[in-house]
């Protein structure tokens, strides 16, 4: 009845008996039980809704999840297979900002410090966070001034634009040596119920990331836990997300226990 109302709603009682296929006095009694709940309640034209009371307990819930937390135990198996730096990165005030990282086994580790704020327009965590955003959300960051930090740092917007675009497409983005020579990186966005981005976990290290069976393993684990905790974040789509009308193949994704 809920899972109707929240798809269909406002209903009649007996709009609701029938699609449900519930006896009229079960649905009446059902109904009554939510109201005293005030899970329901009814329309100013005598029809059944939903009422904010189940945003309030969702909202507890989330709350309760910590994302950060579900993406440690990801990011530990990751740094471990891959050698490499795992980024965990959260969206605040239009910047990412480091939270937390899992160094690999590398001797040569180059992550950013935890607490650290970088810019959405370049990045493997920045820009696939910014792929994920609304478009006038994205135009607040076209707008600002965008610092050249290394001689492959995209700067121009119609270039980051169409990056933004094949960042969507694929379902990832990649960094190679924007932020710092000699830093490649790929990163995942994380989102939550609504499919806005909340964060990004990337994978940092020396090696480069271009396309072929080392990438297709890295962009396999990382979309694996970043779709674990979206859907635990509430998100209820397909991860990633792909463009309209993309036609862009998708990797064959690896599952990874967390």
């Amino acid at each position: 009845m809920l899972d109707l109302l929240a798809r269909k709603g406002p209903f009649g009682v007996r709009a609701i008996a029938q699609q449900l296929q519930l006896p009229l006095g079960s649905t009446q009694r059902i109904l009554g039980d939510l109201a005293e709940e005030s899970i329901v309640e009814r329309t100013p034209s005598g029809e059944w809704e939903l009422s904010f009371r189940l945003l309030e307990i969702t909202g507890r819930q989330l709350e309760r999840i910590q994302w950060p937390q579900l993406a440690r135990p990801f990011a530990e198996r990751i740094a471990e297979a891959t050698g490499e730096t795992v980024n965990v990165t959260a969206l605040s005030d239009m910047a990412g900002v480091c939270i937390d990282k899992v160094r690999g086994n590398e001797g040569m580790q180059l992550d950013a410090p935890i607490g650290s704020r970088g810019p959405l327009y370049c990045g493997g965590a920045g820009k696939s966070i910014l792929a994920a955003m609304t478009e006038a959300e994205q135009r607040r960051v076209f707008a600002a001034p965008m610092m050249q930090l290394t001689a492959n740092t995209i700067t121009d917007p119609d270039v980051l634009r169409h990056e933004l675009a094949t960042i969507r497409a694929r379902g990832y983005s990649l960094d190679n040596e924007e932020v710092v020579m000699g830093v490649h990186c790929v990163g995942v966005p994380i989102l939550d119920r609504n499919g806005r981005p909340v964060g990004a976990l990337s994978i940092s290290g020396p090696s480069p990331k271009t396309p072929g069976p080392a990438l297709e393993r890295l962009v396999a684990m990382l979309t694996e836990a970043c779709g674990h905790i979206s859907r635990k974040l509430g998100f209820a789509g397909a991860f990633p997300p792909a463009a309209p009308g993309s036609s862009t193949k998708r990797i064959e994704r690896k599952p990874v226990e967390a």
